[in-house]
């Protein structure tokens, strides 16, 4: 009896066509056959593996952690844009464009050691809830999406992440929720520097960007992390549609 690989999906053309390809190129006779050591996928995160309504979660993590540390920052008072996330003005953000976003971010994940951001993040994640539906947020994962992940996991391939968000605010749960280890994950990323205390040696995160994993940066970030073209690549948006132009 065949089982079925992807029980959550209709019986549609995108499901044909993903057990074909994998039938094909798991095929020792067939001529696109792939060798097991090169057998890569990636998949994009927001979106793609978990929601990313009503907003992208990291952002929410963001606006939390500018709550907790506003009572340090009294000159945020005077700055429309840090008024506007603590007061949880959407609007006002949303007009801030990228490069406001960005300014939050940098303000929210930077200025402390990389152990400190790791721990902050794993706190949030497993007491934070979504606004709607009141689940932790590492709960708003969809099945299907699981179901393909683990469908190429054992048909030898390696997952990899390949997001726009935070590298580091990924790594410190996807292991747990979707089995990856954090070696295998690839984000944006802020610039850290090693500094020696007398605790002992730390990597220190800096409000200074130093990489977007985005859009034409995807396919770059690949090949300098990963060293493959990957054989496929699953993704959500626009910001994913060079990394799928540039699989096999």
């Amino acid at each position: 009896m065949n089982i079925d690989p992807l029980p959550s999906w209709n019986d549609t053309m995108p499901k044909e066509n993903i057990i074909n390809y994998i039938k094909t190129v798991t095929d020792k006779d067939s001529a696109d056959f792939i060798k097991p050591q090169e057998r890569i996928v990636t998949f994009d995160n927001d979106g793609t593996l978990w929601s990313e309504k009503p907003f992208y979660f990291q952002f929410l993590f963001a606006i939390d952690r500018l709550k907790a540390i506003a009572p340090e920052h009294p000159e945020w008072n005077d700055d429309p844009l840090f008024k506007a996330a603590i007061d949880n003005d959407v609007n006002t953000i949303a007009g801030s464009c990228k490069e406001g976003l960005i300014k939050l971010i940098l303000a929210s994940h930077a200025g402390m050691t990389t152990v400190e951001f790791e721990n902050s993040v794993t706190e949030w994640i497993n007491t934070a809830r979504h606004p709607k539906t009141k689940k932790l947020f590492k709960e708003m994962i969809f099945q299907p999406m699981l179901e393909l992940l683990e469908y190429f996991k054992k048909n030898d391939f390696r997952v990899f992440i390949i997001s726009g968000g935070g590298i580091e605010f990924m790594r410190a749960w996807v292991e747990e929720v979707y089995g990856i280890p954090p070696e295998r994950v690839m984000g944006s990323s802020i610039k850290v520097k090693f500094e020696m205390r007398d605790e002992g040696p730390v990597l220190l995160r800096l409000p200074e960007v130093n990489f977007i994993d985005d859009n034409d940066g995807k396919p770059v970030g690949i090949h300098q992390f990963i060293g493959r073209v990957p054989s496929a690549s699953i993704g959500n948006s626009d910001g994913d549609l060079e990394m799928m132009q540039w699989d096999l």
